[in-house]
């Protein structure tokens, strides 16, 4: 038993990146729902026993009513997608599959406009303080 200890993180990583690929080609080629448009999974987390996955996605349209149909798109057709899955996946465990919004790029555009305004204002504080220095040399 301690002999694969440890690969089974590595294969767990290899099966949840296997789990992003097959879902993402389920969802845009196979689920007919119209909540769930253009979406991206950017990353999905496997439980060490299989039994649970969380899928994030994000939506091209960022707004709470699309996230919020979307979402309920992809929780109403969770099990008809774990059971298409299952015919391309052979584990032992088939996971439910948990979908969840990924915020983390809209928090980068945020904290990247909060940089972006940072560095504006210093920039315009250094110019004052180089034309303030001009007017005292005069």
């Amino acid at each position: 038993m301690a002999k694969h200890s440890k690969t089974i993180p590595q294969r767990g990583l290899r099966v949840a990146d296997q789990i992003q690929k097959d879902l993402s080609e389920l969802i845009a080629f196979e689920l007919k729902d119209p909540r769930v448009g253009m979406i991206t999974l950017t990353e999905v987390q496997l439980t060490p026993d299989y039994a649970h996955a969380k899928i994030y996605f994000t939506v091209l349209k960022d707004s709470k009513e699309e996230v919020k149909q979307t979402l309920e798109g992809l929780n109403k057709a969770a099990g008809y997608l774990r059971n298409m899955l299952g015919k391309r996946l052979h584990i032992h465990t088939l996971p439910q599959l948990h979908f969840m919004h990924d915020t983390s790029t809209s928090r980068g555009l945020q904290m990247s406009a909060l940089i972006d305004q940072a560095n504006a204002v210093r920039a315009a504080d250094f110019g004052q303080d180089e034309s303030d220095a001009d007017k005292d040399a005069q």
